[in-house]
């Protein structure tokens, strides 16, 4: 069902985002892959040795505008058009709220807020003349409830779904569904920490997100 079609991803260098393009490339997808350094084309590197050529890497930063029409504009370029945007790109910062400075206050919600919203808006008009197109947001389960020295983390997450929520209802005239993944504790590079530490054996896997995602795109339209 996902074979020849067209996806951006988000936050693609490593970590969760690596792995959703990976499977997505399994399903026979084409990819964009969004990172925000060099790395990425490290990242389309290892895909094709993995035997996936439709890789297009793409250096952005997803907190601005220019940036994420740049990306559409390309992936279209490439490809003609796009069928599924995966917001992944994320980052948190976890401590007392009196410790959080303004400018890790405005890093979270840049990323993890604007970020979904000016990649969603990028992506939307070419998805509404299609009548057809899936945006998958990986959020937080921190979206439903609170956490001590989470504030700004938390508050972002609560936004991200709060938007998602009111986009699926404003495009679902227009064939597009608008989703949201809300994982709990990741195995993943984030906030500082690495991938594969003992003490995170018992969370969930990289794998796991990336099998949601697939899932996610592949169900019926009126799922």
């Amino acid at each position: 069902m996902l074979k020849n079609q067209i996806a951006i991803v988000t936050g693609a260098s490593r970590g969760i985002g690596k792995e959703i393009a990976v499977k997505l490339a399994e399903h026979g997808v084409k990819l964009a892959i969004i990172g925000s350094s060099a790395q990425i084309s490290e990242t389309a590197d290892d895909l094709r040795k993995k035997g996936f050529p439709h890789v297009l890497p793409i250096q952005a930063d997803v907190s601005k505008e220019e940036d994420l029409q740049q990306v559409v504009s390309k992936t279209i370029e490439e490809y003609g058009h796009v069928d599924l945007l995966v917001n992944n790109a994320g980052v948190g910062f976890f401590k007392l709220t009196e410790e959080v400075t303004l400018e890790e206050w405005k890093k979270v919600f840049e990323v993890n807020v604007q970020g979904v919203f000016l990649a969603t808006k990028a992506v939307l008009p070419h998805m509404k003349e299609r009548k057809s197109g899936t945006i998958i947001t990986i959020a937080s389960d921190v979206a439903r409830y609170t956490i001590a020295n989470g504030s700004a983390y938390t508050a972002s997450k609560y936004a991200v779904q709060g938007f998602s929520g009111s986009v699926a209802q404003e495009v679902r005239e227009y064939g597009i569904r608008v989703g949201t993944i809300n994982p709990g504790m990741v195995d993943t590079y984030f906030a500082e920490s690495t991938q594969g530490l003992p003490e995170k054996q018992d969370w969930l896997k990289v794998e796991d997100i990336a099998n949601a995602v697939v899932y996610m795109a592949s169900a019926p339209k009126y799922m």
